[in-house]
Formats: C-alpha cells, sequence, structure tokens
C-alpha cells in the first residue's frame, strides 16, 4: 500500500486512546501508535488482525475500523 494518507490517519487516530493498539501481518506485531511500523509493514496486500485492548477498547475498535475500511485495507477486528 503506498496510501500514506491513510498511514498518517491511522496513527494519528490510535494516539488518541489510551489502549494498546497492535496491528497483526502474518507473524509481525506493529504498535499501530508508531507511524514508522505502520509505514514498513503496510505493504503489500496482506490481511491483517487489529488487536486492540485497554479502557477506551471499544471505541478505538470503531474508529481505526472505519478508517481501515475507508482505506479499503483488509482489517479483521479481534474482539
Amino acid at each position: 500500500m503506498s496510501n500514506n494518507a491513510a498511514i498518517v490517519e491511522l496513527s494519528q487516530a490510535a494516539n488518541k486512546f489510551r489502549s494498546s493498539i497492535v496491528l497483526q501481518a502474518e507473524n509481525k506485531y506493529i504498535d499501530v501508535k508508531s507511524i514508522l511500523g505502520l509505514f514498513t509493514t503496510l505493504v503489500g496486500n496482506f490481511s491483517y488482525e487489529l488487536h486492540v485492548h485497554g479502557p477506551d477498547a471499544e471505541e478505538a475498535k470503531k474508529e481505526l475500523g472505519s478508517i481501515f475500511a475507508k482505506h479499503n485495507l483488509n482489517v479483521k477486528v479481534v474482539e
């Protein structure tokens, strides 16, 4: 994926939350709050899993899920 706007939007949204927000791509785990981690991971057509744990996890899942969908990224939010 070369959509820098999606990466910036995801990182900014993730940083609003106190929860731990991790993106799993195959055997890699990336902190979504790390813009550099996203740049090195969101390439290619992997399918991703989003893991969110913490006090505001439900709100984070909703907001980040909608951003992934908006940018047509194949992400499954893990409950």
